[in-house]
């Protein structure tokens, strides 16, 4: 078994235990593999040991092994997250080749999404990033901005709200990580409350995981623990 195989696997049981120790699924919790910077050969591992959705936050970088993977056999149904800041200039992009984009915090950009959409794709799955810690050096909304956005992007043809994203600062404190994810968890019930389609939680990573799921999370972002520390 390969190191990202076995990494895989221990992620999954890590997923499961802490989805099983609040009484969740573990098929709730979907995992997103952030595979930024890592080669095509790391990337193919994971799909190997049966990983299928991949998470990118540069987007020359997504965009190529996106076109490297739709030409391999192994390459098909996989399913490709935007997870970084988005520059308006690099819409377009990830318009075009992206599946998800969890970093949506402005309607100009929403609106190019949707109008950059090429006909004949699904609609671009879109999240809706929140700075719930309030920090400066993030992007993201603050909850009282989430209404009117949501509403306005809600009416554009091309895009579809699925929920919301969250990097809180870096807390060791499980309490404290808990009840940052709790203030999160209690802003997508009402989304959801509003908006039908809306059924994702992106929240957690290697570091505060079980804290994030305990909180309802639905979607954990997971680089370092499967691929390794980046160079």
């Amino acid at each position: 078994m390969s190191t990202i195989q076995q990494n895989l696997q221990d992620v999954r049981g890590r997923i499961a235990t802490a989805a099983l120790s609040c009484a969740r699924s573990p098929e709730e919790v979907v995992l997103l593999a952030v595979s930024k910077t890592k080669p095509v050969e790391a990337i193919a591992e994971a799909i190997a040991a049966g990983q299928r959705a991949f998470g990118e936050n540069y987007v020359q970088e997504g965009v190529e092994k996106i076109q490297y993977f739709a030409q391999q056999p192994n390459g098909i149904g996989l399913e490709w997250h935007f997870i970084g800041p988005l520059q308006s200039n690099k819409s377009r992009l990830v318009a075009e080749h992206f599946n998800w984009f969890h970093t949506l915090d402005r309607l100009r950009i929403a609106e190019r999404l949707s109008d950059q959409r090429p006909t004949g794709m699904p609609a671009l799955n879109v999240l809706i990033q929140i700075n719930i810690s309030d920090e400066q050096s993030k992007s993201g909304i603050a909850l009282t901005e989430l209404a009117p956005l949501a509403e306005a992007i809600a009416t554009l043809p091309n895009i579809t709200l699925r929920g919301l994203m969250a990097i809180p600062a870096p807390e060791s404190d499980y309490q404290r990580q808990l009840a940052v994810f709790g203030q999160m968890n209690s802003a997508y019930q009402a989304l959801k409350q509003r908006y039908p389609q809306v059924d994702t939680l992106s929240m957690g990573m290697t570091d505060d995981m079980s804290a994030a799921i305990a909180a309802g999370s639905t979607l954990v972002r997971i680089g370092t623990a499967i691929f390794g520390a980046r160079a």
